[in-house]
């Protein structure tokens, strides 16, 4: 699929290739620091023109939008996988989410609102009555990654518009073409083009953007390095980031095998492994822990990788040759270390295979850190106690996942996992888009989910009447 270009007055421009075949798709401006300014300026328009529309304006643009994008599934889902890598039937499921997010975003923005106060309750304010509500922020940025290029800007998009924001997404620059398409069909619906504008560029670009005096939140999704420098750049702003995590899944032995493997296999190796909530790090108890091994692999095997456009493939490339050159590299680096290699290992261009690694050491980076690949690792545990403890060594968390049909041992799970979300009976990477969805210990900052970031990108305004005690 080619994409044309993302037009600009910009000197320098990128190309962005398609994962899979490594061909150009299109290019796209590296914004400079003066068209940051420009934009940002007009979206201070945008951010009156946003505000200014009612509840139900704010609705049914954003209903109209989803219906538009659900009657041009293909085309979405085409430009997905074209530029992320994703196989179609995940681009597909992709292009449902954003549909649901975007008409989450309508329902709520009818419901932004605020409460009564009671002011009589302290001694010396019976007169008064009163009440808070809530009102947008002004200008958020919003900056997103590459392995879930149009839901994930759906998540920003979606929850400003119906608080009354006006938004500047910078997209990764892998993957920039899912969000054009976004803000073109939100656009068309009748939002204002100055409320929500596309930028396009380097870390350079996104250091300009992020330190603008004028935008009043950064939304972020992506890296804890990255999030660390735009923290250091932003100056006095609220910010909400998810920046991913290595999310442990137990597997208890009186729990559903079947269940518990074909679950973990697909929360492992989803969207080739790049999924910050992906199942990276499994722990089995020892009863079961051999014929869930063997299950595991058989069913790994039994993926199909290859060209993401054809129906009957499971996996498909990594985003580029680089990135699937440091999973081969962390495998390699982890075997060297003692650990043993189950099966995959494998990397063809841009494409890794699954892959499955037992007994690695624990100074492994592929345990240390968030591999974002198509990498798991399987140990054997004894006990709930031990595999809580392995589960809560990283210093990041979002999601955890356990297996198990005994409800004292799920809660025990529920209250000591040190996580954003424990999903019971299922892998780590379950996530509905209502929900709330963020990090946990380092890092932790906001939450996203329709609802909650709504919260995040709004603030209060408290209004007190004080009622004459004289006259009449």
């Amino acid at each position: 699929m080619v994409m044309t270009s993302i037009k600009s007055n910009a000197i320098k421009r990128a190309d962005v290739f398609n994962p899979y075949t490594g061909n150009s798709i299109g290019t796209v401006a590296i914004a400079t620091d003066s068209m940051v300014e420009d934009a940002v300026e007009k979206c201070r328009i945008g951010a009156k023109l946003s505000r200014s529309l009612s509840r139900a304006e704010r609705a049914k643009i954003l209903l109209s939008a989803a219906q538009n994008i659900s009657e041009n599934i293909e085309k979405f889902s085409q430009c997905i996988v074209s530029e992320s890598g994703k196989t179609i039937s995940q681009a597909r499921k992709e292009v449902d989410r954003c549909i649901n997010t975007l008409t989450l975003s309508a329902e709520e923005a009818k419901r932004v609102r605020g409460d009564i106060i009671p002011f009589d309750s302290f001694s010396g304010s019976e007169n008064r009555q009163g009440y808070y509500r809530r009102e947008p922020l002004g200008i958020i940025a919003g900056i997103t990654p590459y392995n879930d290029p149009l839901n994930l800007a759906a998540h920003k998009i979606g929850p400003a518009i119906a608080s009354g924001n006006a938004i500047i997404i910078k997209p990764a620059m892998e993957a920039p073409f899912s969000a054009k398409l976004l803000i073109d069909t939100i656009i068309e619906a009748g939002f204002p083009n100055e409320g929500l504008i596309l930028l396009t560029g380097d870390a350079q670009t996104g250091k300009a953007l992020v330190s603008s005096p004028h935008v009043r939140m950064i939304s972020f999704t992506g890296g804890t390095k990255t999030a660390e420098k735009i923290t250091q750049s932003a100056g006095l702003k609220k910010m909400s980031m998810d920046l991913g995590g290595n999310a442990p899944v137990i597997v208890m032995s009186d729990c559903d095998l079947d269940q518990a493997v074909s679950l973990s296999v697909s929360g492992a190796f989803w969207a080739a492994g790049q999924n910050c909530i992906g199942t990276q790090r499994i722990f089995v108890q020892e009863k079961i822990y051999k014929r869930y091994l063997k299950l595991f692999i058989e069913q790994t095997n039994a993926l199909v990788c290859g060209d993401p456009t054809n129906l009957a493939t499971d996996v498909g490339p990594m985003i580029n040759v680089n990135m699937a050159i440091r999973a081969e590299k962390l495998v390699k680096d982890a075997v060297k270390a003692g650990a043993s290699l189950e099966t995959g290992g494998r990397r063809e261009e841009s494409l890794f295979h699954p892959t499955i690694l037992t007994n690695a050491p624990d100074q492994c980076e592929v345990r240390c850190q968030e591999a974002f690949a198509p990498i798991v690792l399987i140990d054997k545990i004894q006990s709930l106690e031990e595999a809580i403890e392995l589960a809560n060594t990283p210093e990041t968390m979002l999601h955890a996942g356990i297996f198990t049909n005994n409800l004292e041992t799920a809660f025990r799970a529920i209250d000591n996992i040190e996580a954003a979300g424990i999903i019971i009976n299922d892998s780590s990477d379950y996530r509905f888009d209502a929900m709330p969805f963020g990090g946990f210990k380092y890092g932790s900052m906001g939450r996203e989910g329709v609802k909650f970031a709504i919260n995040e990108m709004t603030q209060t305004k408290v209004v007190c009447f004080n009622r004459p005690t004289g006259g009449n």
